[in-house]
């Protein structure tokens, strides 16, 4: 085959395989068009790939969810003031890169703002215009944005609104929920504590803590969905949940009462420097908590004393009774036919099992009678009747008491309490104090019986829970009847024995004696065990000293109790009785005149006076017989301290702030539950020290507040 045969063979095959090839393409393309035209047909009529489903994954990102918080309940006192209750605060934040747009605008601090920007922030926060300026100007250049540290944390809506109104770009605001306790130490253990965490307020201690989830709510979800453009898409829309608000609590705690208790305390502390006190006033009949505290304590709204003690001691802690167990001694033993009121026996020493017991007077006052064994506080006479009624019969008498069990009050973790009662000489120490371990709930649970024919009442501090949502009561309390350890006979008996010690001139709580109203006391002295265990202290105040009280003695309404360990020193009083005193006279002398002018106290209902003319509003509030703060010169009213419906007494201040022309109020005399509110009704920060009414204030009244960044307050005692 020439050369030229053989050119024509080799483009005929290249011909032919170009044309196989071609269909090959060809083949492979339509191959290929059929599985992509099949996959998107499947797709298209399936809706899913790779094991999901495409037209939920579309619709979600189409789709928002948008939470709507839960306002978490107030928790208020016997007449309808808020005790604790929801804010909102604010914390700043001021973007500086250049890079951050929103809708073709900037969204950044520019350069030329700075100077205005660090104007406005130091005039409203209580940080320098050098501290501003300087953070506005990081040497780090890259950073996106900065924040002011503690002086741009927590600042009111006021503030905020104040700072936003100068509509400078970049400065931006992070809301959060917050707890407002106007009060400030306020049965703080009790009341407790709701701190934020992640976003939402819970519940850390007390009420907030055993009703967190009563008081949280539930938050609302509202789904919806859009298109690209960001246009609602009706019909859409997935299912949504309402929101629920948290429960609130109204609790059996008076105000005036708690308050005033709260000053005393404070002012007892401040005086004689004791390791503890708990201090308990109860209604006699239905149990009702009116007031209740200890040291140490905090305040919950500046959080100051937090970390000193978070224990509720009026639960928690057991601790010996001293002499006022000796008032259920002496009930168990009348009640079990023990007890001759005119029997003798000689008093000073006692010997039990080998072992000597004696009295506080260690020679004692020779031979008396059981009478004057209780009067005179005799631990020797105590030991007498409990070896005459019998261990069984006495620790039948403990356990029908309520000791060594819980109260079940509600309140959160509470101690049974404990008792040492094997030999002999344990169980006379019983009698009068010694070798047992109370709560202070369980000491209150018992002296009802003494004041109430009989009848022992478990002490209670919750009153009803509302449903806000609805206007509903979803739980109300009532008196909780939870023994007759004895005869009513019996509790007459006790309580002419206990006005006794107040009134012979031999008893041990002259020093309790009252205007106008007859009371009944037992006083106590317990001694402290050695925290190595090893016996007892020594030393003339390392005891716990206390008071138990009621009236008035023929008509019983009240039992106050007072206990106070290890104070430093009886100051100038000279004695525990006197000390203790100072607490228990005053608060137990107001509860009786209040609880005798009630009829006389006009409870008024607050109107709404938001938006109303200045002058009227004053007049209105006047005619009720209350007292108004007007705190401004525009004519019309914004802002009122206390919420439209609540009931207020007659006298009670009512702060009105006007819609302009805001000046600095004089707050002597105000509580310090008005200086918070007013601190919260016009933005302003307050650092308020002391305990009472207010005394001294750091800026003048009649300051424009405009200039106002922060104030300080002391408070004093009357």
């Amino acid at each position: 085959m020439n050369n030229k045969q053989k050119r024509s063979v080799n483009k005929k095959d290249i011909k032919n395989n170009r044309k196989y090839f071609g269909r090959l393409i060809f083949f492979v393309v339509i191959a290929i068009f059929i599985l992509f035209a099949g996959r998107f047909f499947y797709i298209s009529v399936i809706h899913r790939a790779d094991g999901q489903n495409l037209q939920k994954k579309v619709a979600k990102l189409y789709d928002a969810e948008t939470r709507q918080p839960a306002k978490r309940g107030t928790i208020y006192d016997s007449n309808q003031q808020p005790v604790a209750e929801d804010t909102t605060t604010y914390s700043i934040y001021i973007v500086l890169s250049k890079k951050a747009t929103y809708n073709g605008k900037i969204d950044y601090l520019p350069d030329s703002k700075k100077r205005q920007a660090a104007s406005v922030l130091s005039k409203n926060l209580n940080i320098s215009y050098q501290k501003v300026w300087q953070t506005l100007n990081p040497k780090n250049k890259d950073l996106y944005q900065v924040e002011l540290g503690s002086p741009g944390k927590n600042i009111s809506l006021e503030t905020k609104k104040t700072i936003a109104s100068s509509k400078i770009p970049g400065i931006k605001f992070i809301p959060s929920q917050s707890r407002l306790y106007p009060n400030g130490e306020f049965a703080s253990h009790l009341v407790g504590l709701a701190e934020n965490t992640e976003g939402k307020l819970e519940g850390v201690m007390g009420l907030e803590k055993e009703f967190n989830k009563k008081l949280k709510g539930v938050d609302g979800v509202k789904n919806s969905s859009f298109d690209s453009q960001g246009t609602d898409i009706p019909g859409r829309n997935g299912k949504s949940r309402k929101v629920k608000n948290g429960d609130d609590i109204y609790t059996t705690i008076d105000q005036r009462l708690q308050n005033y208790l709260e000053s005393l305390t404070s002012k007892a502390s401040d005086k004689y420097h004791p390791k503890g006190v708990r201090v308990m006033l109860m209604n006699a009949k239905s149990g009702e908590i009116i007031a209740a505290t200890q040291r140490p304590t905090f305040n919950p709204q500046t959080r100051e004393g937090i970390n000193e003690i978070w224990r509720n001691t009026l639960l928690e802690d057991a601790y010996e009774p001293g002499s006022t167990m000796k008032i259920f001694t002496t009930a168990a033993a009348i009640n079990s036919g023990n007890f001759n009121p005119n029997a003798t026996y000689s008093s000073g020493s006692y010997e039990v099992d080998k072992q000597k017991i004696y009295d506080w007077n260690k020679t004692g006052w020779g031979t008396i009678d059981y009478q004057q064994a209780f009067i005179r506080s005799s631990n020797v006479g105590m030991a007498h009747l409990e070896q005459q009624m019998g261990s069984d019969k006495w620790k039948d008498y403990l356990d029908k008491f309520g000791f060594l069990k819980s109260t079940k009050a509600g309140l959160g973790d509470e101690s049974s309490g404990s008792i040492s009662y094997k030999y002999p000489i344990d169980q006379a120490n019983t009698s009068y104090g010694q070798g047992i371990d109370v709560t202070a709930f369980q000491m209150m649970q018992g002296f009802s019986a003494i004041a109430n024919d009989g009848k022992m009442v478990k002490p209670r501090l919750i009153s009803q829970i509302k449903d806000p949502n609805t206007g509903k009561t979803v739980y109300s309390s009532k008196p909780t009847t939870v023994g007759h350890p004895i005869k009513k006979e019996t509790s007459k008996q006790v309580l002419n024995l206990m006005e006794r010690v107040v009134t012979d001139k031999n008893g041990t709580g002259q020093d309790y004696k009252l205007n106008n109203y007859p009371v009944a006391v037992k006083t106590g002295t317990a001694q402290i065990a050695n925290e190595n265990g090893s016996g007892y202290m020594n030393g003339d105040t390392n005891y716990t000293f206390s008071v138990a009280g009621i009236a008035p003695a023929n008509d019983p309404k009240y039992v106050l109790y007072v206990t106070m360990e290890r104070p430093k020193s009886f100051s100038s009083e000279g004695t525990a009785t006197k000390m203790l005193s100072t607490i228990f006279n005053p608060l137990m002398q107001r509860t009786l005149d209040d609880e005798a002018n009630e009829s006389k106290v006009s409870m008024q209902k607050i109107d709404n006076m938001n938006g109303m003319d200045t002058n009227d509003a004053t007049e209105k509030l006047e005619k009720q017989g209350l007292k108004v703060e007007v705190v401004g010169s525009g004519d019309k009213i914004k802002r009122q301290s206390q919420k439209p419906g609540a009931k207020v007494i007659k006298g009670e201040r009512v702060i009105l702030v006007t819609d302009k022309g805001l000046t600095m109020p004089d707050f002597s005399g105000w509580s310090q539950a008005d200086i918070v509110n007013f601190g919260q009704m016009v933005g302003l920060k307050i650092k308020i020290t002391g305990s009472g009414y207010g005394a001294k204030q750091s800026v003048d009244p009649g300051q424009d507040l405009s200039s106002v960044k922060s104030l300080e307050v002391n408070l004093q005692s009357h």
